[in-house]
């Protein structure tokens, strides 16, 4: 159900849900009970993540009273991975970019820093980072990933020597 949820202007493993049009993106985004809807559905999938919404104006966000449950979920199916990639790559469609942000650095948080979901990890440093449409906020991702990996030595992600002067 994801795949209707959060729609995109790409296909994804349901071949078929019908990809977005530009048009059709304008139109919901112009929509305040779609975007409502799309918020709700949102925050329905972060519950089922064991996340929690703490400031809708902002995107920031916290672990659920049952994240230990939850988490365990997402380590033991990787599916939750896809679903999670399109959720980041349908916020950006509709606008919410500084929630793609606060996802994926909650994915980094909780995989290079707590270590509670490490099947998540490298979804989270393979897609769920490159799902950020600002180049700006995409480096600053990408710096905190490295400054929180072990060993930095085998950092892929981007390239070293710029990411030591990165400020």
């Amino acid at each position: 159900f994801p795949s209707r949820l959060f729609p995109l202007r790409e296909h994804g493993m349901n071949w078929r849900a019908r990809p977005l049009t530009c048009q059709e993106i304008q139109a919901f985004r112009k929509s305040k009970e779609v975007m409502d809807r799309f918020i709700r559905a949102y925050k329905l999938m972060l519950g089922f993540y064991g996340i929690q919404m703490v400031n809708e104006e902002t995107g920031e966000l916290k672990r659920a009273e049952n994240w230990a449950e939850r988490f365990e979920n997402l380590n033991r199916f990787s599916h939750n991975n896809l679903r999670i990639t399109r959720i980041l790559k349908c916020l950006g469609e509709m606008g919410y970019e500084d929630y793609q942000v606060h996802l994926v650095k909650f994915f980094l948080t909780e995989t290079l820093v707590e270590e509670t979901l490490p099947n998540v990890k490298r979804s989270a440093l393979d897609y769920f980072l490159f799902t950020v449409r600002s180049k700006k906020k995409r480096r600053e991702l990408v710096h905190y990933a490295w400054q929180h990996f072990e060993p930095q030595s085998e950092f892929v992600w981007g390239p070293h020597d710029k990411l030591q002067k990165y400020r």
